[in-house]
């Protein structure tokens, strides 16, 4: 099992070159809230030059619950064909989340030239997770970052465009807004 070390933000206004980045489309639904059980459909939206199809892939997720003193969280990811994937959505509790997600590299000013976070950002792998929800929580916009450490996360400066952090609030979380939002 590994974990997630993330923090999550509104959104004052979406970055205008927003739309110039690769997303992903997802669909999910949780079949248990304590502890998170959801199985998700994920579509990166990046066409070839063949002009392919999205690649897609299916999983169930097991996100253990987080600790009051820590922002990591245990997860687990299990791969699952298409066929065991629409058979355990359709037993998903609550709606059925529909969310683009924009993966937008992370802010420039995001750490101290020469820091550990800076290192992190200069490999490659840091970006800001932008989700704008569809369905019946269209309006929603969510930024997430994960982090290789609580340290490097608790050094990160946000982007301009970030509203108010929500890191912990259990309303913003995914399985919360999946049982409480009507459709």
């Amino acid at each position: 099992m590994g974990f997630e070390i993330e923090k999550k933000y509104l959104v004052k206004a979406l970055p205008a070159d927003a739309e110039r980045f690769p997303y992903r489309e997802i669909t999910q639904g949780y079949l248990c809230r304590h502890p998170a059980v959801r199985v998700r459909r994920d579509a990166l939206s990046v066409q070839t030059a063949e002009g392919g199809a999205p690649e897609e892939h299916f999983y169930m997720t097991y996100k253990g619950l987080r600790r009051q003193d820590t922002l990591a969280q245990e997860e687990y990811n299990l791969d699952l064909t298409r066929e065991a994937y629409e058979h355990l959505l359709d037993k998903a509790d609550g709606i059925v989340i529909e969310k683009k997600r924009i993966l937008i590299p992370l802010n420039a000013d995001a750490f101290p030239e020469g820091s550990e976070g800076a290192r992190w950002v200069s490999g490659g792998d840091a970006v800001i997770e932008l989700d704008i929800f569809a369905g019946a929580l269209a309006g929603l916009v969510i930024a997430e970052v994960e982090f290789p450490s609580e340290e490097i996360a608790a050094a990160y400066r946000p982007a301009a465009w970030f509203g108010e952090e929500v890191t912990g609030d259990e309303r913003y979380s995914n399985a919360y807004l999946a049982f409480h939002t009507t459709q």
